[in-house]
């Protein structure tokens, strides 16, 4: 790979050009900004196509292109599934299922964040401290993934600290969502969301054409399955083109629970529950904008997270044929049909001898060349040369994947491009994520503690919210640097909010007979079978935090001698036991009072 460049003086111009451009519609929001429902709901008069796109932008971030894409390029075209309930769920069920209910019901109860509308439908002062208590806490977290995205791609292709590029999103970030509110949120998402759309669409068809076309780039990644990785054939992979094993009770198996569960099943359920994305259906004043807004938001998503995934997968064939070349001695052959082998790499000193590189195990490698060459002590043996995948080109640092392709195999211009769209996308996802913590701690925190004393929350307490939530998610991404730490993070937080929240919110929105005690017990058995599942039971989040290695005597997990267990994300125990718990209390409480369902639901009473 070439060694990355710092920024020139027309990459400068080009980037302050943009941030201009996003600074002066933030300057439009904040113009706009003068009463709480102006920065709270943006005052409920957005342009379905700015509401789409706007949807949009905070849905994908650094976190989906950079974070998922990389996975893509580490686990393969099975993430294409994630892609297909991006936009069933997240778009189409989430707009034609929950996008009125949610506009209706916020707009009787005068809801204007996410946390408000529950507690509002439940009459609950608990509910909406709980719910905002467990997004100003948690969502950093989120931000945090989003940040550290945006931050690695400007590393790697700019020679840019990891910590100065981490800084300069955060001020970023923070410069037009703590003054604007929801109103220069959306408007800067709307330019985001259309930089980020061109980027993507000339991204895919650059990859397609320097790989030979679709046809020859997708069979090129199919003949590369021997070259995986052993310890990922281990647990299930087959190849970049072929879903993982599927199975249970052995650890061939985990690669599976660990792609479906995970990641699919848990970013695919969790979006239904985003509060940063709930409240843009309050944003909007009909079903009608709500419907324009559905096609607009799906093409946008399938462009925005079809793209990286393909192109993660697909950098793999890209780096085989041009990535950096290594040379080592044989360890074993794996396809004698295409070359492929098993190497140790080795290292050249001065006097022209070869010697193993300490710091690398094996690694397979499409062989190019064959030629002799001797060793420390004299030696002969035959060195073969040739390249590798984008694992072994970035070292086993999913995260890197797409920063490196694009450093390594697009023009330099698109990489100033893309990183304008990284930028779009983390500034696009980090300024809602921002919003809402400042929402939650002002609105539904700092308000409900004062027990209403003050008509309109402080908008000096959510802007002084939005620094401290921003502190926190820096701290996170300078503190954590863990495998696909991006997309963990992601998954850990959108299934936090599936088992935490949904459960409730499909029952304010459909049920006239669940309870306040139901929604609250449900959140609780929800947020706690979440927690203690990534505390003690997935392996993963368990080692990091390491709680269990101190209960255990060094496992990773409590389940550690039963395969697959540590693998299954929480929200497939959490999710479940949440919805029970909503069911059995709600079952045996007392249901809320006839006025009260009047007004939630005024279309139903008339029909009665």
């Amino acid at each position: 790979m070439p060694d990355t460049a710092a920024l020139g003086w027309i990459d400068i111009v080009v980037i302050l050009t943009y941030l201009l451009t996003t600074a002066y519609l933030g300057w439009l929001g904040y113009r706009g900004t003068r009463s709480a429902a102006d920065f709270l709901v943006g005052g409920r008069g957005t342009h379905p196509v700015v509401m789409a796109i706007s949807y949009g932008a905070t849905f994908i971030s650094t976190a989906a292109i950079v974070g998922f894409g990389g996975v893509a390029g580490l686990f393969g075209m099975s993430l294409l599934w994630l892609v297909f309930t991006n936009i069933a769920v997240g778009i189409l069920l989430a707009f034609a299922l929950l996008g009125e209910p949610t506009r209706r019901l916020g707009h009787q109860l005068g809801a204007h964040t996410f946390p408000e509308l529950l507690g509002k439908r439940y009459q609950s002062r608990a509910i909406q401290l709980f719910s905002g208590g467990l997004i100003f806490l948690f969502m950093p977290l989120y931000a945090a993934a989003v940040m550290t995205g945006g931050s690695v791609f400007a590393a790697t292709q700019f020679g840019i600290d990891f910590e100065v590029a981490l800084l300069v999103f955060a001020l970023i970030t923070a410069a037009y969502v703590i003054p604007g509110g929801l109103k220069a949120v959306m408007y800067t998402d709307t330019l985001q969301g259309l930089v980020m759309m061109g980027a993507m669409l000339f991204l895919l068809v650059f990859t397609y054409s320097s790989l030979g076309g679709i046809g020859e780039a997708h069979q090129a990644l199919t003949d590369m399955a021997d070259l995986v990785p052993a310890p990922l054939q281990e647990i299930g992979h087959r190849g970049w083109t072929a879903m993982p094993e599927f199975g249970w009770g052995s650890h061939q198996y985990d690669l599976w629970w660990i792609v479906v569960s995970g990641i699919i099943l848990g970013v695919s359920i969790g979006v239904l529950a985003q509060p940063q994305l709930a409240v843009r259906f309050m944003t909007v004043r009909s079903r009608r904008e709500l419907d324009r807004a559905v096609p607009i938001g799906a093409v946008f998503i399938l462009l925005m997270v079809g793209t990286p995934y393909l192109v993660g997968s697909l950098s793999n064939v890209w780096f085989a044929k041009n990535g950096p070349e290594i040379h080592g001695q044989l360890v074993e052959t794996l396809d004698g049909e295409h070359d492929h082998a098993l190497v140790q790499p080795m290292v050249q000193d001065a006097a022209g001898h070869w010697s193993v590189d300490p710091a690398r195990g094996p690694v397979p490698l499409i062989v190019a060349s064959r030629d002799p060459a001797r060793d420390a002590s004299g030696a002969t043996f035959t060195l073969l040369g040739g390249r590798s995948t984008a694992i072994t080109a970035v070292g086993g640092d999913a995260d890197r994947i797409i920063p490196a392709y694009i450093g390594a195999a697009l023009p330099r211009w698109f990489g100033v491009v893309f990183l304008l769209a990284l930028l779009a996308a983390a500034m696009s996802t980090m300024s809602s994520q921002f919003h809402t913590i400042g929402t939650a701690a002002g609105r539904d925190l700092y308000e409900r503690i004062g027990r209403g004393r003050q008509r309109e929350p402080s908008l000096m307490v959510m802007r002084l919210a939005v620094m401290l939530g921003l502190l926190i998610a820096v701290t996170i991404s300078y503190a954590v640097r863990q495998e696909y730490v991006v997309a963990r993070f992601t998954a850990i937080f959108f299934g936090l909010c599936a088992a935490s929240f949904l459960p409730a919110y499909f029952g304010a929105l459909f049920s006239r007979r669940v309870t306040r005690a139901g929604a609250l017990a449900s959140m609780l058995v929800g947020m706690g079978v979440s927690l203690f599942w990534l505390v003690l039971i997935k392996s993963k989040e368990a080692a990091a935090i390491g709680l269990v290695q101190h209960l255990t005597g060094g496992e990773t997990s409590l389940l550690a001698d039963h395969p697959n267990w540590p693998m299954v994300d929480p929200v497939l125990i959490a999710l479940p036991a949440a919805t029970l718990t909503l069911i059995l209390v709600s079952a045996v409480t007392r249901p809320p009072e006839p006025e009260h369902l009047a007004r939630c639901f005024p279309e139903r009473t008339a029909r009665d």
